[in-house]
């Protein structure tokens, strides 16, 4: 099996031309029909441009590592997920890859900048990796497991970007995720309260989960946090000084104590 490092260098080039396409196509963009099951209207628009970068990427992965797990948040609707080893956890090292190929379909739709492509790489209890790219914003975060964060420009290898330490003075502003309104009360007398469904708008861009890496925010609090973007995104915030814990203050539980499948 490939090191978690080997696995995003060899995926970097295909990410990037993600990201170049992902930004040519934004203002073209036409919906496709909504996805089942959503709860947020964040999750309700399907777009082109997530089918057309996961097939992109599982293209590179099947080429370039035949016999990995992978999950993409568009499983369903993709012809290849059929040919991976699997789409679910396997033993220790037995990586799983996930992707989220346009999280913040919602941002993207309405032509916000603060969308990005977020790929990681998932051990039985822990994240290996993570990489979050911002096609608008022309830079990525990534993370080792115990290595910290780096921030690089999306014409930098892995091995230029330099390390990023999360600022101190960071704004006091919190982002609150879905159902986490009734928290309000308790922070708005120390922070900026931001509630990222009832505050959203379609003409002014508001900080997304990733603005914590950027200093813009100095907190969010989440119902949950999905592997593929939340919890990715939590991954970085922690290389980089953050402190991350569940909502009663304790540490995150393994990721397969949720269950085998995603």
């Amino acid at each position: 099996m490939s090191s978690p490092q080997i696995i995003l260098e060899t995926l970097l080039p295909h990410l990037k031309a993600a990201a170049g396409y992902a930004r040519f196509l934004q203002p073209k963009i036409a919906a496709l029909p909504d996805k089942d099951g959503g709860e947020s209207f964040f999750y309700a628009a399907l777009t082109e441009a997530d089918l057309a970068i996961q097939n992109f990427v599982e293209v590179a992965l099947l080429g370039n590592f035949p016999n990995i797990r992978f999950y993409g948040e568009e499983y369903k609707s993709s012809p290849n997920t059929k040919y991976f080893h699997a789409i679910d956890f396997g033993g220790k090292d037995d990586y799983l890859i996930t992707l989220d190929p346009i999280d913040g379909t919602k941002f993207y739709m309405d032509g916000h900048s603060n969308y990005q492509i977020i790929l990681s790489i998932l051990n039985t209890d822990d994240y290996e990796a993570v990489i979050a790219i911002s096609p608008s914003g022309n830079a990525y975060f990534y993370a080792l497991k115990g290595q910290g964060t780096f921030k690089g420009t999306l014409e930098m290898s892995l091995s230029e970007c330099t390390p990023l330490k999360v600022d101190s003075t960071a704004k006091p502003t919190i982002l609150l995720g879905t159902a986490m309104t009734s928290l309000t009360a308790a922070l708005k007398d120390k922070y900026k309260v931001i509630n990222a469904v009832n505050d959203y708008s379609s003409s002014v861009q508001m900080p997304n989960l990733n603005a914590i890496l950027s200093g813009e925010l100095s907190g969010a609090v989440k119902r949950f946090g999905q592997f593929i973007d939340g919890g990715a995104l939590a991954f970085l915030a922690k290389e980089a000084g953050c402190i991350v814990t569940s909502l009663d203050g304790s540490a995150l539980p393994p990721l397969n104590s949720q269950g085998k499948r995603i």
